[in-house]
């Protein structure tokens, strides 16, 4: 047995190398079309799916996200996006192995069919139940509400990329419901079904390395961070360890 320490940071880049690779394995990055819906985590998959098709340099991280969760509530509106977000410059569309630059979701999702990939982050995930929910801030029920008709009509896949650090043990639909309610304030939820990518599966993913998730915490830059169990110290060669060993170094992500 053998203990990985990630910081949401290092979970992010983990599973953003995994949806990388996972969509480069697929026909959609050469013939069809992969939509990267603007997020924190989705950050990292779409740096890591450009460097691999070489077009990382088209690409910068910050400000590649509509809602966020900051320390800070009054950097944010009730929708969750920055009060100054100006910045923001679309989605990452990739056509026929084409990076078609300040495009967003709804520019295109007409057009996506049968084998096509979406990937969007989520903010709930019960791994043991198989599911995982989005917070909504906008009345018309923001990207994924955009992405249903595709995914569910035309069978488009839907990946969702979500960090442990948003592991929760509720039945998603009873948290839908109170959330949801009428007289309710805030966010709602949005409980989606795809394929759910977590450092667990990207563990997997990338290296064929089983993992559970045994403990998490920290502080001083560890906060939200888990540890990951493997069942022996032998399924971790040298080259995975070094791999590991650079993606815990990652720096905290930027906004």
């Amino acid at each position: 047995m053998k203990l990985i320490l990630l910081t949401p940071a290092a979970g992010k880049r983990l599973i953003g190398k995994a949806v990388a690779k996972m969509i480069c394995a697929s026909e959609a990055i050469r013939t069809g079309m992969v939509i990267v819906v603007a997020g924190t985590t989705n950050a990292y998959v779409a740096e890591e799916l450009l460097s691999r098709i070489g077009l990382s340099e088209e690409f910068l991280s910050r400000h590649f996200f509509r809602g966020i969760t900051t320390a800070n509530h009054k950097d944010t509106d009730e929708a969750g996006r920055l009060k100054s977000d100006s910045a923001f410059f679309g989605d990452v569309v990739i056509d026929q192995g084409r990076y078609v630059s300040g495009k967003t979701i709804e520019d295109v999702i007409e057009r996506v069919g049968s084998g096509d990939v979406i990937v969007k982050g989520a903010n709930f995930v019960n791994r043991s139940a198989g599911t995982a929910g989005i917070l909504i801030g906008h009345p018309q029920g923001g990207t994924i509400m955009k992405a249903i008709p595709a995914v569910i009509g035309r069978r488009a896949r839907l990946i969702l990329p979500v960090g442990l650090e948003k592991r929760v043990c509720e039945n998603i639909h009873e948290v839908a419901g109170l959330m949801n309610a009428p007289g309710a304030s805030g966010f709602r939820m949005m409980p989606v079904s795809g394929e759910i990518i977590t450092e667990i599966e990207a563990m997997k993913i990338l290296y064929g390395i089983d993992t559970r998730l045994v403990a998490a915490g920290g502080v001083s830059g560890a906060e939200g961070a888990i540890w990951l169990a493997t069942e022996e110290a032998s399924e971790i060669s040298d080259e995975v360890s070094r791999a590991l060993d650079e993606i815990s170094r990652e720096k905290p992500f930027e906004k």
